[in-house]
């Protein structure tokens, strides 16, 4: 795996919001997963955002900069919850995610929540689209920021994968993000944060329907009956071919949402 500068270092991004990078880069990870560590300076306990993979140097480094209250899941990914019970081994915290299952010692997160702990208020929004279970944490006041897990990456758009990505939730979800006040920072799951959320949400709603428009193309020339593949091959014949197997899966999500919206 290839070495990055930011592996092990806890970098401030807010006054209340510090990450820790994963040393689990890919193609699909980017330089790897970002491991938020929330809480206002002097508050008596940490709030982490996805502890990540089970990566025992990575976790202990983000237990190191506990002690840590809570744990809040953003989705259920592998990148972002296989290091949850070892991280709960290490620090006792309780877990909260949408998803009843993920949860330990904790009840499952309600959209519009407000969750307060480290001292900071979070605000839950579900997004669900890139997962069925995906959500966002808004923090409100004089340094806004919503911790999008993969809702919104940091670098490049975010994959949709059939079956358990949606579509159309999903662009419901991005006019959710788009809806919320300017000046919203980005505190992305992989990537480097972003200065406005309204912003990456706009532009990710127009790169969405313009492959939707690439898709309807490519089927008016292979035909209805064309695989998903086909249609790689040629709306996403621009992309590294190392994440095609990725865009089989985008492609089926954008076949569904055309046949659902006919």
């Amino acid at each position: 795996m290839t070495e990055h500068p930011a592996h092990g270092t806890l970098r401030p991004v807010t006054r209340y919001a510090s990450v820790l990078l994963a040393h689990n880069p890919s193609p699909m990870t980017l330089e790897g997963t970002n491991t938020w560590v929330v809480g206002e300076p002097g508050a008596a306990g940490r709030v982490v955002i996805d502890p990540g993979p089970e990566d025992a140097d990575h976790l202990r480094r983000v237990a190191d900069h506990g002690p840590v209250s809570l744990v809040l899941l953003t989705h259920h990914h592998p990148d972002h919850t296989d290091g949850v019970a070892r991280f709960v081994e290490l620090t006792g915290a309780p877990v909260r995610a949408l998803d009843p299952a993920l949860c330990r010692d904790g009840e499952p997160l309600r959209d519009g929540e407000v969750v307060e702990a480290g001292g900071v208020e979070l605000r839950v929004l579900a997004t669900p689209g890139h997962t069925a279970d995906s959500v966002c944490f808004v923090v409100d006041g004089d340094e806004p920021a919503v911790f999008t897990g993969d809702s919104v990456l940091g670098r490049g758009t975010t994959v949709v994968a059939h079956p358990d990505g949606h579509l159309g939730s999903y662009l419901e979800s991005l006019r959710r993000l788009a809806d919320l006040p300017e000046g919203l920072r980005v505190l992305p799951g992989h990537g480097p944060d972003l200065p406005d959320a309204r912003t990456v949400a706009e532009h990710y709603l127009q790169h969405r329907h313009q492959r939707l428009d690439q898709v309807r193309a490519a089927l008016a020339d292979l035909g209805p009956d064309a695989t998903p593949r086909q249609v790689v091959e040629v709306v996403y014949a621009d992309v590294d071919r190392s994440v095609w197997p990725a865009a089989d899966l985008t492609v089926q999500a954008q076949l569904t949402y055309l046949r659902e919206t006919a």
